[in-house]
């Protein structure tokens, strides 16, 4: 059995939605002992911006006609493609920037896709966890209702693009404690913590059990 995870906090010392996988892969190696965790942690070691480019740009070149840096590309590509075929469970960590899909996650993301087999299905069905975290509460009746554009897209992207059978857990009110004007919230924030906390504990189990979890 095997795990590929993927951090993209770019402050991985104080990451909340890092934390949140931890309980995640602590509960899929309880299960699976001598499984083998593939990890790529993009919040400090980002991919190049240009990656992207390379890889679609050599599909339009002839192989003996390719540049370095687009055979560069095509092998890095193949690699990060390799990391998500080859593991029986995905693992993503990737917290809220500035409202949007951070780009260095877009990156990843669009790198992976470029692999045919990707984009063919390769992944479908395959158990995937995303655990996400954001500063303050975008949800339903909050002032700022629908200003995380980042969590939609992945639910999108990971789970109907490339179809695995994806489970999320999100815990708001990450800056409760850090900026005092969240002060206020502090009960609520502590609440949604603890939620968060025993959902990543269940979806580890989940997906080290390999059964899907229908979520109310």
């Amino acid at each position: 059995m095997s795990l590929f995870r993927l951090d993209a906090s770019i402050m991985p010392a104080a990451s909340q939605s890092r934390a949140l996988a931890d309980l995640v892969e602590a509960e899929w190696s309880a299960e699976h002992p001598d499984s083998v965790v593939t990890r790529r942690d993009i919040g400090s070691n980002p991919l190049p911006s240009t990656l992207w480019r390379d890889v679609v740009t050599s599909g339009f070149v002839a192989e003996g006609e390719r540049s370095p840096a687009q055979l560069d590309a095509r092998a890095q590509a193949t690699e990060i493609a390799d990391e998500l075929i080859n593991a029986d469970a995905l693992l993503l960590a990737v917290p809220l920037y500035n409202w949007g899909v951070a780009a260095h996650v877009k990156s990843w993301y669009d790198v992976a896709y470029a692999d045919p087999r990707i984009a063919e299905g390769a992944l479908k069905g395959k158990p995937a966890v995303l655990t996400t975290v954001l500063g303050g509460n975008y949800n339903p009746g909050t002032p700022k209702e629908g200003w995380d554009h980042s969590t939609p897209w992945l639910e999108r992207v990971l789970g109907e693009v490339w179809g695995t059978d994806l489970l999320v857990v999100q815990r708001p009110f990450t800056l409760v404690g850090v900026n005092p004007a969240m002060d206020q919230f502090a009960e609520q924030a502590a609440e949604i913590k603890a939620g968060a906390e025993q959902l990543a504990i269940e979806y580890g189990r989940a997906i080290a059990a390999k059964r899907n979890v229908l979520v109310g």
